[in-house]
């Protein structure tokens, strides 16, 4: 059966994979936002269902004051004697963490830390020993992939900390995860920064401590040199096994918006490429080392994809996500509406501000949401960080009047392009977009207006800087304001 990448559009990077119990289970990094670290579970590796949130509680990460791109960084999930395993970094203390749970629908433990440099961590489990891999510098003042062995009841080190891979020669190293695989170790790793230089690498051993012997043909997967080509920046993956006995690697890429135009908003999605063996024992990946857009696999599927979004059809707690801790009082979550109470807490600051958002998935979507409120400012936001997103707003005054403004805030420049006046209580905020641009409507009664156009591209990584990607927030700002939102519809083209 064919499959199209990504099979996980938008903002869901860094993801890893394990199978249990003959299903798989897949997570991703979240950073600033909560709940942290969704978790994903499918029965093909093709079509996923959330099946939750790794971190769900104030008490298991810290959030606090974390600007964008900052906090929860990649995880690793991992399946040992019938317990998971999830383990990462919150990257702006620079601490690893690991939960674990034995129901992975249900909470997860409270954080259990390990003592050891770097980000990116990993766990690999044998014969009643862990080991944890990570990125950075050992005990000895030495750079690479770094391992330890560890009690996995508290989390403290049998062993020193030291190197066992150095990588293929490309910067920013990063991404380890061990396997075995036919009685020998296989380390995989990613090189050459997510960006448009990203690359997937692996070096092999007899030994769990080496010497890594590193793939001659490396890197064993990257769109680097695919010019002209939509995805991009493929790379930090995670080796899995399907039911047929076939292996894949799981990886995150981009889709740039255009041909030639080299910017992405969407965040890095996840994306899925063959991995074939061969006799001497290393695996090359995809076609000729590179991600495409679609592939044949076994198995017996149809690739659904969800293309209209409601309040109705979403849960709260899976797909919509807080920048940082929310502060709950503020949110009245109902199944066909959302009541927000405002702060004085802005979207340009890195604090938690009155926001409930929904990740774009894709570049052709309408959104529309109806919106009444008795005073301040209420909206949509198209969000990439506190200095880059696209507000329109329903701004209530005093006096009773209203007005429905857009705002563009790229980097030091925060503009107020149009604003009309709005006669009913209440109005229709509607965002349509292609690859290159945003154009905002009001409808007011039975009248839409325009109020403008903004392209993608300042939304973009490119421009923004970051690890996100663009959040399609619902927010209000106003001491003692109130806003409610109603007939929430988002469609992807």
């Amino acid at each position: 059966m064919k499959y199209s990448n990504p099979i996980l559009r938008g903002f869901y990077p860094d993801p890893s994979v394990c199978m249990a119990e003959g299903k798989y289970y897949m997570v991703c990094s979240t950073f600033q936002y909560f709940p942290g670290v969704p978790v994903f579970e499918s029965d093909d590796l093709v079509n996923w269902t959330q099946a939750g949130h790794c971190l769900t509680r104030k008490s298991q990460v810290m959030l606090e004051n974390i600007r964008s791109s900052g906090g929860v960084f990649a995880p690793t999930i991992r399946y040992n004697n019938g317990r998971f395993y999830m383990v990462t970094t919150n990257d702006t203390l620079r601490r690893h963490f690991y939960v674990w749970t034995d129901n992975i629908y249900g909470e997860w433990s409270e954080p259990i830390f390990v003592d050891q440099d770097g980000i990116d961590p990993s766990l690999y489990f044998e014969d009643g020993r862990t080991f944890f891999i990570s990125n950075g510098m050992d005990d000895f003042g030495e750079n690479g992939i770094v391992q330890c062995e560890i009690d996995i009841e508290t989390g403290r080190k049998l062993t020193e900390s030291r190197v066992i891979w150095k990588g293929s020669g490309g910067r920013f190293l990063e991404s380890p995860h061990m396997y075995k695989i036919n009685g020998e170790y296989y380390l995989m790793a990613a090189e050459g920064g997510t960006e448009y230089g990203h690359m997937v690498t692996y070096a092999r051993s007899r030994d769990i401590w080496g010497e890594f012997i590193g793939y001659p043909k490396n890197p064993v997967l990257t769109n680097r040199n695919k010019g002209g080509y939509s995805i991009q920046g493929v790379g930090h993956g995670d080796l899995v096994q399907d039911k047929y006995g076939d292996w894949h690697i799981i990886h995150l890429g981009f889709r740039q918006i255009g041909e030639w135009s080299t910017y992405h908003h969407l965040g890095r999605e996840v994306f899925m490429t063959p991995v074939f063996f061969g006799e001497n024992g290393w695996f090359t990946a995809g076609l000729d080392g590179t991600t495409t857009h679609e592939y044949e696999i076994q198995g017996d599927f149809t690739q659904n994809r969800k293309n209209l979004y409601t309040f109705e059809n979403t849960q709260w707690d899976r797909e919509w996500i807080y920048l940082r801790h929310p502060h709950e009082e503020n949110y009245k979550l109902s199944e066909n509406s959302l009541t927000l109470h405002g702060t004085s807490v802005t979207l340009d600051e890195a604090v938690s501000p009155t926001f409930l958002g929904i990740r774009q998935l894709d570049f052709n979507m309408e959104l529309s949401v109806n919106v009444t409120s008795d005073g301040g400012e209420s909206g949509i936001t198209m969000y990439m960080d506190e200095s880059h997103h696209y507000d329109l707003a329903f701004e209530k005054s005093a006096d009773g009047s209203a007005r429905v403004l857009l705002r563009l805030n790229i980097g030091d420049v925060k503009s107020v392009q149009n604003a009309v006046t709005v006669k009913s209580e209440s109005a229709r905020l509607i965002v349509r977009s292609d690859s290159f641009n945003y154009s905002f409507f009001v409808q007011d009664g039975e009248t839409e207006a325009m109020l403008g156009k903004a392209q993608t591209r300042y939304l973009s990584s490119e421009v923004a800087g970051g690890f996100t990607g663009v959040v399609m927030g619902l927010y209000s700002v106003g001491d003692g304001s109130m806003a409610r939102f109603s007939e929430f519809r988002c469609e992807y083209k």
